[in-house]
């Protein structure tokens, strides 16, 4: 037993009216949109709550970018950084009208995909060897750090 749907109720302008767009009778109905603004009152004034010192602001302050430290070593690139430039040197010379480093990248990548462990090794063991070199050089940057070896206290600016 489901209920019929009923029509609408809304009544349209009556036919005879004039048209707004031309100015002469129309056949067709259309509705008048009305809006209505409203003063604001005291409800609907947005309030602001006082203020207390317990109150934490909204946004985080930015924080100041960290000192870098020139004598500290750069991490080392990835196997795949070492298989990059080799396989741009061989792609640039079998394509030598493609010079989008967009398509050079996708063309490596897409053959890293499906290059197997075996072919992968000899760049894996050049990124390990790096990656150690990299630890060596950072033990090394950490003691000289900590020993003071390496820190300058007279490296101010108006130092003359």
């Amino acid at each position: 037993m489901a209920k019929k749907a009923s029509k609408s109720r809304r009544k349209p302008a009556s036919a005879s009216a004039k048209n707004p767009a031309n100015g002469k009778l129309s056949g067709e109905y259309f509705f008048r949109k009305v809006v209505v603004k409203m003063k604001p009152t005291e409800r609907t004034k947005k309030q602001r709550r006082p203020t207390s010192a317990n109150d934490k602001p909204k946004t985080t302050p930015k924080k100041k970018a960290a000192k870098v430290d020139a004598k500290k070593p750069k991490k080392p690139p990835t196997a795949f950084f070492y298989f990059l430039e080799d396989f741009r040197k061989e792609f640039q010379e079998q394509n030598p009208d493609v010079k989008s480093m967009r398509d050079i990248g996708k063309a490596c990548g897409e053959k890293w995909k499906t290059m197997t462990y075996e072919e992968k090794v000899q760049y894996y063991d050049i990124a390990t060897e790096k990656r150690a070199e990299f630890d060596r050089a950072m033990t090394e940057y950490n003691r000289r750090k900590e020993s003071g070896e390496d820190h300058q206290s007279a490296d101010s600016e108006f130092d003359d």
